[in-house]
């Protein structure tokens, strides 16, 4: 896909976040959009989001369960990045209206000690760099038209990023088996979705361990400090203003968002 081309996509999709209105998906109007142009689409709104003052703060991983993948018809994850913008504090009220189309999954937050430089990178350098876990709720959103999107689409839209909420409770990750820790989400406190880390990949570390090694390959290190959402443990949810959202992870807490 030629530069004009991927830049007037990347300009689709901004206006979509100034306009508040949701695009058809850029593979119809872009046709020959592969997956390298989408992570150039997407790499050119983060570049605009920092020279207007946005500070990376973390990445996320999606597309790591098994439903999803075979729903968009890939064999592997996806990566986005987290704004300091996209977080917000546990018990404030969320603006909905801040989101199109806004959806909630509840993650196993990690919370980085060290940089992590890839490619080459294995379980146990991941699990030395790590320096607790939280839990967390995601709020992926779609600047696409009704979640049409292709794995292309939510690629350039930086991997249906929208918002997190992190809980306040950290845990020594060496505490925890992730794969068995089970996640119990709540809509209005009634049981909308239950899961484990194990729907991630077979656990979330590697979803990490996948992160450190694609992001090398593309010249890119984990940063200590930065926050890295693996993937949701439950389908995701749709919510509204007035929607209040909980879930309860066991011994890793709880984390809560409301929508006003």
């Amino acid at each position: 896909m030629s530069p004009s081309a991927i830049d007037a996509a990347a300009a689709r999709l901004l206006e979509a976040y100034e306009t508040r209105v949701p695009i058809q998906p850029l593979t119809e109007e872009f046709g020959n959009l592969d997956i390298e142009d989408a992570y150039e689409i997407q790499r050119e709104q983060i570049e605009f989001f920092v020279r207007a003052g946005g500070i990376l703060r973390g990445h996320k991983v999606g597309l790591t369960s098994a439903v999803m993948q075979r729903q968009l018809k890939v064999d592997r994850p996806d990566f986005g990045s987290l704004l300091d913008a996209m977080f917000y504090p546990e018990y404030m009220p969320i603006v909905a209206g801040t989101f199109l189309q806004p959806r909630v999954e509840p993650e196993i937050a990690f919370v980085l000690k060290s940089d992590i430089v890839g490619p080459g990178i294995n379980v146990a350098q991941v699990l030395a760099a790590v320096e607790f876990v939280l839990p967390s709720l995601e709020i992926i959103d779609s600047r696409i038209r009704d979640w049409k999107i292709t794995i292309v689409d939510t690629i350039a839209d930086n991997a249906s990023s929208g918002g997190v909420v992190l809980g306040s409770k950290r845990t020594d990750i060496s505490d925890l088996d992730l794969r068995l820790v089970g996640c119990t989400l709540r809509k209005q406190g009634e049981v909308v979705a239950t899961g484990a880390g194990g729907a991630v990949l077979g656990t979330p570390v590697a979803a990490l361990v996948w992160l450190a090694n694609t992001l090398g390959r593309k010249g890119i290190s984990l940063k200590a400090g930065q926050v890295i959402l693996p993937g949701s443990v439950t389908a995701s949810i749709p919510v509204i203003a007035g929607d209040t959202v909980t879930a309860n992870f066991g011994n890793l807490g709880t984390v809560s968002a409301t929508f006003g």
